[in-house]
């Protein structure tokens, strides 16, 4: 937001802050029209009263969310004990705090939809552990921040699935809420500098055919149409409108200058008033 600017600050410098701001427009306009904060999704507006069909893929995957915190807990409280980096701790830290929140989360859904859980971690989840349980230093750090990693990403595609499609509103808000965990799992990941991303799967090629075009939603057909996307100023819409607002600019700063109020001002500090 540009601030207020006063008058007395000059129309000169008003008009050099007008033309800056539409320069702004042309050379960036993503700038100029920046986007707010993009917020979590509204958990309070799900119901979560346990109705609706729950498909054997529900309770694959609310199992599978038990199954990331019996070896994420675990794994974090290594972090912070067998790493030397403080960044590495802090995320173990915060990344097994979070899973203890997520795991109540899970116990209170399975007990609504009746799913029995496992109580402990599986055989490759225990293999990863028993990997960190032999390291120390950078050498635990690189295998903590890999094998964590990777499990994200295969969950991340599944958890988008079920939310998606289930037709169990408490098994949907799970899905919801375990996205944002998620989420924040990636980004703490990432943010170690340390992730071998070359190592990470590729993503399978896109269809030749794009999924809108097929849609019966005309909605989808016509942005598909249209290119997708958010839509944009093209830059010669732009330069319009920089041309039009540097002719206003100037003539403003021509006008506030024959003033006589501003020459008589003008007079009056040559005379050291």
């Amino acid at each position: 937001m540009l601030a207020v600017v006063r008058w007395s600050a000059g129309p000169r410098r008003v008009a050099g802050l007008m033309i800056a701001a539409l320069a702004l427009a042309l050379f960036e306009p993503r700038a100029a029209f920046a986007e707010p904060g993009v917020p979590n999704p509204p958990n309070n507006l799900l119901t979560d009263t346990g109705e609706g069909n729950v498909a054997e893929a529900d309770i694959d995957f609310v199992i599978k969310v038990r199954l990331a915190g019996l070896w994420e807990i675990p794994a974090g409280e290594m972090a912070q004990k067998r790493s030397k980096s403080n960044r590495i701790k802090s995320i173990g830290r915060d990344i097994a705090d979070q899973h203890g929140s997520l795991d109540s989360l899970v116990l209170a859904a399975a007990k609504k939809l009746d799913i029995e859980l496992p109580n402990k971690p599986n055989k490759d989840q225990q293999g990863w552990l028993d990997e960190m349980e032999a390291a120390e230093g950078e050498e635990f750090d690189q295998i903590y921040v890999d094998r964590l990693r990777a499990a994200h990403g295969k969950i991340f595609p599944a958890i988008a699935t079920i939310r998606t499609s289930t037709r169990n509103d408490t098994v949907r808000k799970l899905a919801q809420r375990t996205n944002q965990f998620v989420m924040t799992h990636l980004t703490l990941l990432e943010s170690s500098g340390i992730v071998d991303f070359e190592s990470l799967p590729t993503a399978p090629p896109p269809n030749a055919a794009p999924a809108a075009a097929n849609s019966a939603n005309p909605v989808l057909k016509a942005a598909d149409a249209a290119g997708g996307g958010t839509p944009s100023l093209s830059l010669p819409v732009v330069g319009i409108l920089v041309a039009v607002g540097v002719g206003g600019a100037l003539l403003l700063s021509r006008k506030l200058m024959q003033d006589p109020r501003r020459r008589r001002r003008s007079r009056n500090r040559s005379y050291g008033y």
